[in-house]
């Protein structure tokens, strides 16, 4: 190269440099590690190495272009725009070549690291650059004067044409190299997995000729109750299609602890849920690549985020320790395996696994997975992350320092343990408001935008009609009843003629909010009873009282902001959630949903190999606070489950939700239900 050369700029990387006439843009691109991809590596069949060229005077550049300064169009580009089409102005990478100063735009699409901008409340972008990519070769035909096999001749080509020096296979791919390679004329595509734990890529799977099927992965959330899966777009990074089942091990108890004790009194326990929660991950990879039309042999690559019960038993760990203090994991680093050592049986049978690290004890890598989404540590303002679920993952943290905790809440937040509550689900009432005044309720269905009291609410909703209430709903309710007077601060409902309105329907020694009854059309009676709000109050606090232990870890009575995280944390309402005292009280616009952070977390793990190494590093640096065995966690605990609290004061939420204090002491009934409930 001297002074006289062409110069060729690229956007939006700005890199420059200069290079002889003749020299094809992919090359130069290349040399001056340009993000521009190419999978056939430079032969004009893939159409990865899409640019185009600016014509005309570049200021900022100090660059005049000028018509010529790439070459005519080849026969190459010709056939391919007869054949695919390319947009205006494009030009093949690997076939236009440099002729004069020239300025070039790698289009999104043809960028290897393509940004993909999360749609939630953060404008952080996930960078792409997968474990798992495909390259096209073109391997020598077998020679009897050199005795060397295919392998051998395949991994030559990946060093001649891609700089990759060796390549490792396992039996089964070495089994279909052969008839592969000959189908395809010796000329393939490899799909190649470069974890950051291993020195040398594996073949994971190959094909003849040019793939042009995608290749895919799955992004699993394992929670206690749910477990919730994302398809991902390799290539892309987006999502194809996004599924949840119920966790099945629920049949072995609702919580982590009751798991534990079933394998800890049935030999054999942890094995049979291992099973069954393998079995289920299987059903919904097949059932998510039925629905996005993708072929599963084409899934290559899953990663699990998962609480430590939920890891262990999803390895074939027996879980027994984590019963007991102190609380050992058998591992907590991340894990990269085979997926038939999981019996991952509906994907492809050499995909691959990585499993984030747990923090500790009870803290997973679905809070190791939180912190990678929303990355507390590098906040300016103090900020407290709340992963609810049925066992709650908890960060509080800035950049000084980052600490986390888990809390038992149980899974009455997903719908679990109430009298009508159901996961979410069209049909669930998954919204509610009830008028101070008349005491009457309306509220909105899953399926349907508008809301019971408006017209077409009924045809809207559907023959299918309204078949309970889901988490979101339920925190709703509670606080509602709270904020209509219907409630006391002790979570005591009160009775029809204590609170006026005939929709407190006696129930035995207590009274429950009737919302809806359609048992005349053989419909459900959805209600809210004095067990449900108790569900709440022992859910709710252990929330907070975690929270609170962070805090007192940290010497704060105050946090900056809340960050809501969990499947349903983008539907509860910042309001609800404060006057139920879930979270602590600050100015409700410092309050913002993310939904599934831990799923999202997920995604940026598979999407990114770099993410894996930054969330093995960050989780050694977290500060874990162990609520099972600090003092102050059951004080915390009691003070919490009047709602909003007994003694922490909430000066922003009486700014926008000021809190009737009704006495239900005057009714016989409702005293001697006081004084029961006081010694339950």
């Amino acid at each position: 190269m001297n002074e006289t050369d062409p110069l060729v700029v690229f956007t939006p990387s700005g890199k420059r440099g200069r290079f002889p006439k003749g020299t094809p843009v992919l090359t130069a691109a290349r040399q001056l590690g340009v993000d521009l991809d190419s999978v056939c590596g430079g032969r004009g069949i893939c159409s990865k190495c899409q640019i185009t060229p600016g014509y005309g005077e570049f200021s900022k550049h100090g660059v005049t272009v000028h018509q010529g300064a790439l070459s005519e169009w080849n026969a190459v580009e010709e056939r391919y725009d007869q054949k695919r089409g390319l947009k205006a102005g494009r030009r093949l990478g690997c076939q236009a070549q440099v002729m004069g100063d020239i300025v070039i735009d790698v289009p999104p699409e043809s960028q290897v690291h393509k940004q993909v901008v999360r749609k939630a409340a953060s404008a952080r972008v996930i960078q792409m650059d997968p474990a798992t990519r495909l390259y096209f070769v073109e391997v020598d035909e077998p020679d009897m004067h050199e005795p060397t096999g295919d392998l051998e001749r395949l991994e030559r080509a990946l060093r001649e044409q891609w700089e990759i020096p060796e390549i490792t296979a396992d039996l089964t791919l070495l089994a279909k190299l052969q008839p592969v390679l000959r189908k395809g004329k010796f000329r393939v595509t490899v799909a190649l997995h470069q974890s950051h734990m291993e020195s040398v890529p594996r073949v994971i799977e190959i094909w003849p000729g040019l793939h042009e099927s995608g290749l895919y992965g799955l992004a699993i959330d394992l929670g206690s109750t749910t477990v919730a899966a994302h398809l991902t777009d390799l290539e892309s990074g987006e999502v194809k299609a996004s599924s949840g089942i119920m966790n099945p091990q629920i049949r072995f108890g609702e919580d982590l602890m009751s798991r534990v004790s079933y394998a800890m009194m049935n030999p054999g326990g942890d094995q049979e849920m291992t099973r069954a929660v393998r079995e289920a991950i299987n059903t919904l990879a097949e059932e998510i690549a039925r629905e996005a039309e993708v072929d599963p042999s084409l899934i290559v690559e899953t990663v699990f985020v998962c609480n430590p019960v939920m890891h262990h038993l999803l390895l074939g760990i027996d879980p027994v320790e984590l019963g007991q203090a102190p609380f050992a994991l058998a591992t907590s680093d991340s894990m990269a395996l085979e997926a038939r050592e999981l019996e991952l049986t509906a994907i492809s049978t050499r995909a691959r696994v990585y499993v984030l690290p747990c923090i500790a004890g009870h803290v997973g890598a679905d809070c190791a997975a939180v912190a990678l989404s929303e990355e507390p540590g590098k906040s300016e303002d103090l900020a407290l992350i709340v992963d609810v679920g049925t066992n709650a993952e908890i960060l509080l943290g800035d950049k000084t320092r980052v600490l986390a905790c888990s809390s038992p809440t149980g899974p009455a937040f997903e719908g679990a343990q109430i009298s009508s509550g159901q996961r979410a689900a069209p049909g669930a009432i998954e919204a509610i408001r009830i008028d101070p005044e008349t005491k009457e309720p309306r509220f909105r269905v899953i399926g349907s935008d508008k809301w019971s009291d408006e017209e077409g609410f009924a045809e809207e909703v559907g023959p299918g009609g309204i078949t309970g209430i889901c988490g979101s709903g339920i925190i709703e309710a509670v606080a509602e009843l709270r904020m209509a007077g219907l409630m006391d601060e002790s979570g005591l409902i009160g009775s029809a003629e204590a609170t006026g309105t005939a929709r407190m329907v006696a129930e035995g020694r207590t009274h429950s909010y009737l919302i809806h009854d359609a048992t005349a059309e053989g419909g459900p009676r959805i209600t809210v009873t004095q067990g449900d709000i108790r569900a709440i109050q022992l859910a709710k606090s252990a929330l907070y009282a975690g929270a609170r232990l962070l805090m007192d870890e940290r010497g704060v009575d105050k946090v900056d902001r809340v960050v809501l995280a969990g499947a349903f944390g983008a539907h509860i309402s910042a309001k609800h959630a404060m006057v139920l005292g879930m979270i602590p009280d600050v100015p409700l616009d410092k309050v913002t949903s993310v939904g599934n952070a831990a799923g999202t977390g997920a995604r940026i793990a598979l999407c990114n190999v770099g993410a894996r190494r930054e969330i093995e590093r960050v989780v050694r640096e977290i500060t874990k606070v162990e609520t099972a065995i600090e003092p102050k966690f059951q004080e915390h605990f009691v003070a919490a489950n009047a709602i909003p609290h007994k003694t922490d004061p909430f000066p922003e939420l009486a700014k926008v939700a000021p809190l009737p204090n009704p006495s239900f002491n005057t009714g016989g009934g409702d005293e001697g239900g006081r004084r029961r409930r006081r010694r339950g």
